[in-house]
């Protein structure tokens, strides 16, 4: 059922916007100057109500559009019953004439044509009042059956001639019915517009906000995007079928004859819309169609909002208002329309290859195995780079080079020019793949290819705003194509240099930071032994942050590209005064530091103490030691001391356990309780 109101709330608002774009398409002007009158005051009273009527049709066209979908379908009921009754009318009306040609007045059971006659007419009338009663949900059904008045005199052999006039008397009571009807009934557009105005007023928020909401509700209440395209492609149905019939059509060829068709179903706003939003729904399914190709349907969840056909709709609105479409002649209309479809196709691969992008290089990256997917991924990769060049090409044959054509080429070489550098970068993954070994610097060779396609991207967008600007100035120069030359400047030149030199500056930040750290020695690597917890690959050499954690030096400066944090505990990768060791380039401490008393000590003074100790205080595991108790606490003491010195950690900076002892230190000879006791103090 919810589904069945769907569809009704779209069917019962299209016949509106078909009236609105026929009354935009009269010419009431003309219509007016080539009336003829006795009196120019008889002519004047004319115009007077040709255009008082058009207004008119604008008012309660707009009125019944925006009316609630319950209020439409009893309109529509209403209408209908209306129609029935109208047409009750005109079957008693051609009874009447038929009998009047017939002449007989007797007795109806007296004559079986006269009897065949009646009851035809009687049966029909009958069903025209039961269905008018059953419309309008009431019992009285006497209240439509004024049409009847004719066949009740017709039964009492009334003579024919007081046939018609019953027949008169009958149509002026059903219309005094329906003026009551429509006087009790005049005030409801008023209540609903009253009591949509209080329920705008009721919400507690700004002025702003308020129309926002009021644009929202309406918009999805009314369905407008599905709305204006049924609309429209009613009247594509009916201008295909009106063309159809010419022999121009059979002239023209199919595509032609096609392209005609939809630029004369762009004659006016509601109809211009129509077309923007169909043309919406084409691309977004053209872009299902490619997700679907690429991943299946899994790839259909991407919810990516520049890629519901949303920017090709637009743009087809803002070349057809910019160049004043609606105003030309149905030829010009043709060919103008012809390159804005253009345009629009070659945003629409644009997106294409931005969906294809991630994909293809997804596959290299991965070393997927699938040799299906590959292919597909590089049929659409080889469609993306061969089309548009060959769509570029057939079109500079037909016109003269000027700004948009000039924006149609480039973007056809953007889209062929980013497809050619995912496929370089697909092939170095490849070739990496074949041979078994990761390329030296693949990454920098990534991003020097990247940067490549981006400047010249860069480049042809500099040559089209400059263009533009050129023929703006010394050419023809209108608001519109200003406007469109301030978003392309922004869009395509500022946003593409500032997203590039942010890239370039994250880049050289990351690499000072790398050079910075100190490098791991093979010991500390094997005293952490474990994995970079970027890559989760075992690590050969690596860096050390300030906070103690251990990476791939490639692995963290590609982290550093988008965060300035360590990946384990998110601490500033800066050199602070707090580490002024490891800015001078030694291996900082954990990242938890001990109290001062028992921060770990340099080198220097790491080794002379370990020699004290050895020759102090520590005693081999082989020789039994008669010391007093002083002198065993001051030996737990320092072997406890020289235990924390050699502890090691890992990567999220927890104590992994003593890694290479000095000479063991025995309580009361036994090794085994040693051992037990640094434990216990680890």
């Amino acid at each position: 059922m919810p589904r069945l109101e769907e569809v009704a709330n779209v069917v019962l608002r299209v016949p509106s916007i078909l009236v609105l774009d026929m009354l935009y398409k009269c010419d009431i002007d003309s219509f007016t100057d080539h009336l003829k009158a006795r009196t120019e005051d008889m002519l004047f009273k004319y115009k007077y109500v040709i255009w008082n009527t058009y207004y008119l049709g604008h008012i309660v066209s707009t009125v019944v559009l925006l009316l609630p979908l319950g209020h439409i379908i009893q309109l529509y009921l209403h209408v209908l019953c209306a129609l029935l009754l109208y047409m009750g009318h005109q079957i008693v009306r051609d009874y009447v004439r038929d009998e009047a040609q017939y002449g007989y007045d007797g007795a109806l059971f007296l004559d079986s044509p006269a009897l065949n006659r009646f009851v035809t007419a009687l049966t029909s009338q009958i069903i025209v009042s039961t269905l008018c009663a059953f419309l309008m949900r009431t019992q009285r059904v006497w209240l439509f059956s004024a049409h009847l008045l004719p066949l009740l005199a017709r039964v009492v052999s009334v003579p024919l001639d007081w046939l018609l006039t019953l027949s008169s008397v009958s149509m002026m009571i059903t219309g005094a019915e329906v003026a009551v009807f429509l006087l009790a009934n005049l005030f409801v557009p008023y209540r609903l517009a009253r009591a949509a105005y209080r329920e705008i007023m009721a919400m507690e928020v700004t002025e702003l906000y308020r129309l926002m909401a009021v644009g929202v509700s309406l918009w999805h209440g009314f369905a407008v995007p599905v709305l204006f395209s049924v609309f429209w492609f009613v009247l594509f149905g009916v201008q295909l079928v009106t063309n159809y019939a010419t022999i121009t059509a059979v002239q023209q060829g199919p595509l032609l004859y096609l392209l005609t068709s939809v630029s004369e179903c762009c004659a006016s706003p509601y109809s211009l819309l129509g077309l923007t939003f169909v043309v919406s729904y084409t691309a977004l399914g053209l872009l299902s169609l490619c997700k679907f190709y690429l991943g299946g349907f899994n790839a259909l969840q991407n919810h990516n909002v520049m890629h519901r056909g949303v920017t090709e709709g637009v743009t087809l609105l803002l070349l057809a208002l910019q160049t004043g479409l609606l105003d030309m002649a149905a030829l010009q209309r043709c060919f103008l329309l012809f390159i804005i479809l253009f345009i629009v196709l070659t945003s629409t691969l644009q997106s294409m290859s931005e969906i294809t992008e991630p994909v293809v290089l997804g596959l290299g990256a991965s070393r997927n195995r699938s040799v299906w997917k590959h292919l597909r991924g590089l049929s659409m990769c080889g469609f993306l780079l061969l089309f548009p060049g060959f769509m570029a090409y057939k079109i500079s044959q037909f016109f003269n080079m000027d700004f948009w054509l000039l924006i149609l080429v480039s973007s056809c070489m953007l889209t062929s020019l980013q497809v050619t550098g995912t496929l370089l970068i697909y092939s170095l993954f490849m070739v990496e793949v074949w041979r078994g070994a990761a390329l030296p610097g693949l990454d920098e060779i990534v991003y020097y290819v990247n940067g490549v396609c981006r400047v010249l991207e860069f480049a042809v967008a500099v040559c089209v705003v400059a263009y533009g600007a050129w023929e703006s100035l010394w050419g023809e120069w209108s608001w519109m194509g200003a406007s469109v030359i301030i978003i392309h400047s922004y869009c395509n030149v500022w946003l593409r240099a500032q997203a590039g030199w942010k890239s370039f500056l994250l880049r050289q930040e990351a690499a000072r930071k790398i050079n910075v750290l100190p490098q791991a020695s093979a010991e500390q690597l094997q005293d952490h032994n474990d994995v970079c917890a970027i890559c989760f690959q075992d690590m050969t050499s690596a860096v050390i942050t300030y906070c103690g954690h251990f990476f791939h030096g490639n692995c963290l400066r590609k982290w550093l590209y988008v965060q300035e944090t360590c990946p384990m505990c998110h601490a500033s990768i800066k050199p602070s005064s707090a580490n002024p060791t490891a800015a001078a380039g030694e291996a900082p401490p954990t990242h938890q530091n001990p109290p001062p008393s028992e921060q770990q000590p340099s080198p220097e003074t790491r080794q002379e103490e370990e020699q004290g100790s050895q020759g102090d205080h520590v005693c081999s595991a082989e020789t039994n030691c008669d010391e007093s108790e002083r002198k065993y606490s001051n030996s737990e003491r320092n072997c406890s001391k020289e235990s924390l010195q050699h502890l090691h950690y890992g990567a999220n900076g927890d104590s992994q356990g003593v890694a290479n002892p000095g000479p063991s230190c025995s309580s009361h000879g036994d090794p085994e309780v040693a051992s037990q006791e640094l434990r216990e103090a680890d």
